[in-house]
């Protein structure tokens, strides 16, 4: 079966998507952006901005409706956007935290923040978890142990890295130890860079630091011993990545699910102040997978710290049945709603 596939994205990401899924068609879509402060913490920054999120939600509700009609979508994938479910099409809600953890001195909020965002889910006509259903998981308390929808499927995890066909560029980079993935939102992503920077410029071995700002372009640049990459594609990123002894990154899903379909490592840096980052930090690296530093922390005597690898293999064949098998599910019950 042939599908005609549309990707509606912010321009930031929408530039990722044209590099690494050319010949799709894109519409700029901007989503709820929050801005981060230097001094409040990430939590108190989001709560002031709730009206403006509210009012977002409404916006894109409303400029679906008009997608929808335009380009005769009939099935909608939403990555964590509350507002992209329509009654009259198959909508998709995708989500790796049905409970949204909260800071410790608010944690009994905890369960009334999950029966909300289970309203949210149920308005989708299925909602995916990108993790695993048993013991093995990366998510942890975030989908695991509560009450969910019956709507919602584990489809195992995602990666652009997992192409089988993506081998080494023709022009591969040096051979190197240190690999930084910076992400994440300013100012925070700024403030790890410069102390990244300030511990790796003058040190061996030699550090390549990916910015993640697939908008930008412009060819690498050096200072000391470290070199910058505004964003490179997905196979120079997988080569660099897994002929790397030492990754440092932010403890971003998406990130960790990537190292994770490469059967790598790291060091990973909670964003100060974001409770989802914080939990899988120390969610991860109790289990033994990644080893974790607070980012007020760091020197050059804890920035190198691997752990060991996780259940690549297991986790790997698990994913392809569950996302094979909820696939089918989604395009089956789309053929039944039409």
């Amino acid at each position: 079966m042939e599908n005609n596939v549309t990707i509606a994205s912010g321009e930031e990401h929408l530039s990722l998507f044209r590099n690494e899924l050319p010949g799709l068609s894109y519409i700029n879509f901007t989503g709820f952006k929050p801005v981060y402060s230097r001094i409040l913490p990430q939590y108190l920054s989001v709560f002031f901005k709730i009206p403006v999120l509210l009012f977002h939600i409404i916006a894109e509700h409303r400029t679906l409706n008009k997608i929808i009609a335009k380009y005769d979508i009939d099935i909608i994938i939403s990555d964590n956007r509350f507002g992209l479910w329509n009654k009259k099409i198959t909508s998709v809600y995708v989500t790796h935290m049905p409970l949204i953890p909260f800071p410790k001195p608010l944690k009994f909020f905890e369960p009334a923040g999950a029966f909300l965002h289970s309203k949210i889910i149920k308005r989708y006509s299925l909602c995916f978890i990108p993790d695993l259903p048993g013991e093995v998981n990366l998510t942890g308390r975030l989908s695991h142990g509560i009450r969910l929808p019956d709507n919602v499927r584990y489809i195992g995890i995602l990666s652009r890295f997992q192409n089988p066909d993506q081998g080494l560029t023709e022009n591969p980079l040096k051979i190197h130890r240190n690999t930084v993935i910076l992400s994440g939102p300013e100012p925070q992503r700024e403030i790890l860079k410069q102390k990244l920077v300030t511990i790796l410029k003058d040190k061996e071995p030699h550090t390549i630091i990916f910015e993640g700002k697939p908008g930008k372009s412009g060819d690498a640049k050096s200072y000391g011993n470290i070199t910058f990459y505004y964003h490179q594609p997905a196979p120079l990123m997988k080569e660099v990545i897994e002929t790397s002894d030492n990754i440092i990154t932010r403890s971003g899903y998406t990130t960790i699910m990537e190292l994770v379909s490469l059967n790598c490592t790291a060091l990973i840096i909670p964003t100060p102040g974001q409770t989802e980052q914080e939990y899988l930090a120390e969610y991860l690296s109790g289990k033994g997978w990644f080893r974790t530093q607070i980012q007020s922390k760091i020197n050059a005597e804890n920035l190198f710290c691997p752990g060991r690898s996780v259940l690549h293999n297991e986790i790997i064949r698990q994913s392809k049945i569950l996302l094979t098998g909820a696939l089918n599910e989604l395009l089956e019950k789309q053929h039944r709603e039409n």
